[in-house]
């Protein structure tokens, strides 16, 4: 391989790789005088003449004519007088004797060796300008072409073709990729892994929901409305905090928009996503309150030393409080960073019956179903319309069907005794004011076992 061809492989293969000219011609450079130094130890007196453009290289060596009998002959920049009188007979000492080196003199192995060696340090810079790109991006977000799925992660090409990666975990659970496909995600992190950077994207992460509402309400981007917090469950639930700096401004209004115009975009990006907006305030209570919507608290008491809270409220509205499978107190907890306990206001504890008592009519795994929403008494799943349970467990319809049945049976057994200690009561109460209307009249009272007797007759009719 001649120089011509060397310069010009390596300039097209630079190119490709959007190696700018000054950056080409330094490796270039740089890799011909390692090549002198391993083959003359020195090249401080070596000129590098390099033309990428059409491929040209010159070489000079250049060394000072000193006299035969000098002590610097031996020196690598000298050359004594009767050598340079070899090539030019009119040489004097003083003179600059130039050389020109041709690439062949090298030997083939070192021009091998020089042609991988550039390839390498364009491969080399390539990569840290990759880590330098998406170093400064973390918590950006980007848009790629979908290359290759795998069942643990995705291969996304941006618009320079560079690979990212965006692993199962950091996908939203109902995403469906497919190649070709664009997709938008945000730079996760940015991994060195071997001496190459790994670029790794996501969808889960709350930055990415971040950025994606300061691309649909101009009021974040411009910085009246900031975003305190941002807590997700991808592609299930998740809760931002808002507060806004003119006080003009609804925050929560203006992040919904018209007719939800401007969080529909949002949701939908993330498949369907439920999303609660939160009016931030540095008042705790309410600011828990608000974190536990849609339910409504009655009532709290707050532990700031351990970091927990205990929240009542009425058992209707403890199962959207725990919302599907704890989804929604726990986003709340995570909002407020403290751990989130939930009661059932203390009204009627003594009518009511806990759901391990069914259990010989319901099945333990319906009775964990119910649990999970916050439900462990029969009233509370009483409380609850069949359609809530349906939609926020993994019971049928037919199934909670049967459940409210069995459970009124055995309200409606403790109802029937009710009602007949009732009646028993209302019907000794005649018997009783007889007794006082004889007394009165002078006849004798009866016995306190005649009365009783009389009571127990009219039960048992």
């Amino acid at each position: 391989m001649n120089s011509n061809e060397l310069i010009e492989s390596f300039g097209e293969f630079a190119r490709s790789k959007n190696i700018d000219r000054p950056t080409m011609m330094s490796i270039l450079d740089e890799v011909f005088r390692t090549m002198i130094r391993k083959k003359f130890d020195e090249d401080s007196n070596f000129d590098v003449i390099i033309n990428p453009d059409n491929g040209d290289l010159e070489i000079w060596r250049n060394r000072e004519i000193v006299d035969d009998n000098s002590e610097d002959i031996w020196d690598f920049d000298k050359i004594p007088l009767a050598e340079a009188q070899k090539i030019e007979p009119d040489f004097e000492v003083g003179e600059t004797l130039p050389v020109s080196i041709k690439l062949e003199d090298f030997g083939r192995r070192a021009v091998l060796m020089a042609r991988q060696t550039l390839i390498q340090r364009v491969k080399d810079l390539e990569r840290d300008n990759l880590y330098q790109k998406y170093k400064d991006q973390v918590g950006e977000i980007v848009t790629g072409e979908v290359y290759q799925v795998w069942s643990r992660e995705a291969l996304i090409m941006d618009k320079d073709d560079n690979e990212l990666v965006m692993p199962k975990g950091e996908q939203i659970p109902k995403d469906r990729f497919r190649k070709g496909d664009t997709v938008r995600a945000v730079v996760h992190r940015v991994e060195v892994i071997n001496g190459t950077p790994k670029i790794i994207l996501s969808r889960a992460a709350p930055a990415f929901l971040e950025r994606l509402f300061e691309l649909e309400v101009p009021e974040i981007y411009d910085g009246l409305i900031t975003i305190k917090n941002v807590v997700r469950e991808p592609g299930e639930r998740a809760k931002v905090a808002v507060e806004s700096y003119d006080e003009r401004i609804d925050p929560v209004g203006a992040c919904v928009g018209m007719k939800g115009s401007r969080i529909h975009p949002v949701v939908r990006e993330l498949e369907n996503e439920n999303i609660d907006i939160i009016n931030y305030t540095d008042n705790l209570e309410l600011y828990i309150a608000r974190a536990l919507s849609p339910a409504k608290v009655g009532s709290m008491k707050i532990n700031p030393e351990n970091g927990r809270v205990s929240v009542f409220m009425k058992p209707d509205q403890v199962s959207l409080a725990i919302g599907r499978g704890g989804a929604n107190i726990k986003l709340a907890s995570r909002l407020v960073g403290m751990e989130i306990d939930v009661f059932r206001e203390a009204i009627d504890y003594e009518e009511d019956i806990s759901l391990e008592e069914f259990s010989d009519e319901i099945e333990p795994w319906i009775i964990a179903e119910l649990k999970k929403i916050g439900l462990d008494t029969g009233r509370a799943v009483l409380a609850v319309k069949k359609d809530d349970i349906v939609r926020r467990t993994e019971l049928e319809e037919e199934t909670v069907d049967d459940l409210y049945r069995v459970i009124r049976q055995e309200f409606a057994d403790d109802d029937d005794i009710d009602e007949r200690q009732a009646e028993a009561n209302k019907k000794a109460a005649p018997a009783a004011e007889t007794v006082e209307t004889a007394t009165e009249a002078g006849a004798p009272a009866p016995t306190s076992e005649e009365a009783g007797a009389g009571s127990a007759a009219e039960v048992a009719q």
